[in-house]
Parts: structure tokens; sequence; C-alpha cells
């Protein structure tokens, strides 16, 4: 291509570019379904990373491929150790005693000495012809001291009260001395049921025998609540 002279005339064609006709480009719509595998895809990825942030452990029974501890060290539990070679293992264990209680104390042995120390108050004058006045007479024939007259008398006081007829309802003693049974004052005399002066003769000679006084009688009787 160039220039072209006709006549006098310059005239100046512009050349001609052959344009090749373009194919006119087609719309292709994107596909939905990448679009909503993309989705997916981003989603649980992000999901993945959240979990093992906050807690890297969280998915460890929920995942399907979870084996237990056991069953991923072919059956040995996890928390023992073989250990090759020849070891010795010592145990100890301290050493105690059990002792028995200390027993009881014993109790104290029965009282068989009776006090000597213990008088009652002296005893009134007897009246002539009574059953004290006779057994004054009797103790002063001992020779006795009045101290163990005053004994003779809170003695039988307490027992029968120096009544001839006086019967104990429970053990069956009977009269002045309260005998056991009654009976054995016999031996001074027929009429012991009745006469105070055989009554108090036997009573003497009881009391002379076993306790040796009327104060020691009274004494034992203080202690123990009788004689």
């Amino acid at each position: 291509m160039g220039k072209h002279i006709v006549g006098k005339h310059l005239d100046v064609i512009e050349p001609v570019v052959a344009v090749r006709p373009t194919r006119p480009q087609m719309y292709r719509p994107r596909s939905r379904s990448k679009s909503v595998l993309g989705f997916f895809a981003f989603t649980a990825a992000a999901a993945f990373m959240l979990v093992s942030v906050v807690d890297p452990y969280s998915g460890a029974t929920a995942s399907a491929s979870y084996q237990a501890a056991n069953d991923r060290f072919g059956g040995q539990d996890i928390q023992s150790v073989d250990i090759a070679g020849e070891y010795t293992t010592t145990v100890s264990r301290d050493g105690f005693t059990i002792t028995d209680p200390p027993p009881p104390p014993p109790p104290p042995p029965p009282v068989d000495s009776e006090p000597a120390n213990y008088r009652p108050p002296s005893a009134a004058v007897p009246d002539p012809g009574s059953a004290q006045a006779y057994a004054a007479g009797a103790v002063a024939a001992r020779g006795w001291g009045s101290e163990q007259f005053d004994c003779l008398v809170a003695l039988w006081n307490k027992e029968s009260g120096w009544r001839v007829n006086a019967m104990n309802s429970s053990s069956g003693a009977y009269g002045i001395p309260q005998a056991l049974p009654g009976s054995k004052m016999a031996s001074a005399g027929d009429d012991w049921e009745t006469n105070a002066a055989t009554q108090i003769e036997w009573g003497l000679g009881y009391i002379s025998g076993r306790y040796g006084t009327p104060c020691d009688a009274w004494n034992t009787s203080e202690s123990k609540g009788w004689y």
C-alpha cells in the first residue's frame, strides 16, 4: 500500500487494514455445584482449625476412627512398663504392738476388822425392874464398864427396841438379842420366848463368845448392818 496520485490533485488515501472479524465471546455461567462445594470446604476447614485451637483433644473420642488406648498398644496397659533385666523389689512395713488395756483394779477386800473407836452416847439410867436394868447388872457382873453397857443399849435398841417378843418377819430372828433362830435361846432357859432375863443372858454369852465385848459387836453392826 502507498499513496496514489490522480491528476493534479494529491489525495491522501488512508491505508486499508484488513480486520479479522472476531468471534463473538459466549458467556459461560459459573457452575453452582462448584460454588457450594467450595463454601462447604471453607467452612469445614475453618471449623477444624477452631476446634484444634480451643481443645486439641475434643474430637478424639468423637472420631469414627477412635481406638481405645489398650487397642492402640496391642492390649497392653499404657501405665505398665516392661523392663528387661534382673531387679529386686523390697517392701517394708512398720512394726506395731497391740497392748491390751490394763485390767481394772481388784475390789477392796471385805472389812473383817471392826472399828474400835466409835462409841454410842451414854445410855440413860434404866428403870428399875426393866430389861435394861437387868442388863446393866449382868454387864457389870462380867467385868465390863459402863461404856460397854452404853454399846449394848445402842445395839439392842437397833435390833429389837428391847422388846421380848420382837420378831424379824424376813429372817425369823426373835427376842431382845434377835437370836436366829429364836430357839437357840432355849440353852439359857425354857422360858426364852417370854422372859427378858433369859434372853439377855443368852445374848451376852453370844456377844462374849463371838466378838469379845458389846462395843465390838456394836461396831460390827454399824459397819455391816448385822452382828
